[in-house]
């Protein structure tokens, strides 16, 4: 005897979670992992590595956004729909700004590449509530893509842990300069990085209810990327590189899109 739909739906949707669950762990401990390995190395070699992974990072950010997450977007609304993303995709990256002048979201990749400014702008508490804040973020993004289709799920799982790796690596040295413990700053940007997860599960449980306005919540998910590699990631490798045009970090942004084109080829729609 066939399934009913409702029955079907539901057993698509538990699926879905088997990607949603491992996918945000990857983004949450990959990234501290990977971080704390990077802290092993002497602070200058820090130094010229951090900015070369940020500057990876921006490509895979800008790869996700505007190669998978806004076009997919814009086929699912129509042609005539297509005014209501572009509005999502601005009135996001306003709410992104709104977000991180309240304090409420901090990228501390500027701990990276200009670590006095971060010293004196936010206390190690803050950065892991920021952080915390930001993961859960972009734990409900990530599942949100996997709602939509398997795809965009693994291609925003790069861009994102792509992106947390240099961040990781930023508040755990400013915990570090703060005299906290190496294990227990470790720990605790472990637990900040868990709430993608939580995230996940949220997104998970309340937007596979309605697909009818997941084209907008991918508008978001791309303004989130947009934002986070045109104000944030950007400025800080300008100020970090001065007036200098490095031709690697040029590569490295286009590798990263490369990589996010790469997959999406591989995996298909």
């Amino acid at each position: 005897m066939a399934r009913s739909w409702p029955t079907r739906f539901r057993m698509m949707h538990t699926q879905l979670l088997l990607w949603i669950l491992p996918a945000t762990l990857i983004g949450a401990v990959l990234s501290a992992l990977v971080a704390s390995l990077l802290l092993v190395f002497p602070e200058r070699a820090r130094q010229l590595l951090i900015p070369r992974l940020v500057s990876f990072a921006i490509g895979t950010l800008l790869g996700a956004a505007f190669l998978d997450l806004l076009p997919d977007a814009i086929i699912t609304v129509g042609a005539a729909h297509i005014h209501s993303i572009g509005l999502a995709v601005a009135l996001g990256m306003l709410g992104f700004f709104l977000l991180e002048k309240l304090a409420f979201m901090h990228h501390s990749h500027d701990a990276i590449v200009d670590h006095e400014h971060l010293r004196t702008q936010a206390a190690g508490t803050l950065i892991l509530i920021g952080t915390g804040l930001h993961n859960l973020l972009a734990g409900i993004l990530v599942a949100a893509a996997f709602l939509t289709n398997i795809r965009l799920g693994i291609v925003l799982t790069v861009a994102v842990t792509a992106h947390h790796v240099p961040q990781q690596v930023g508040d755990i040295a400013v915990l570090l300069h703060g005299g906290m413990a190496r294990g227990k700053a470790l720990l605790l940007t472990a637990l900040s990085g868990a709430a993608m997860v939580l995230g996940g599960l949220f997104a998970w449980s309340v937007l596979g209810v309605d697909a009818s306005y997941m084209p907008y919540v991918l508008a978001v998910a791309a303004a989130s990327l947009i934002y986070v590699a045109v104000a944030d990631l950007i400025p800080g490798l300008h100020r970090h590189e001065g007036t200098r045009l490095s031709v690697l970090t040029v590569f490295l942004i286009a590798a990263g899109i490369g990589l996010i084109y790469v997959i999406q080829a591989a995996i298909g729609s």
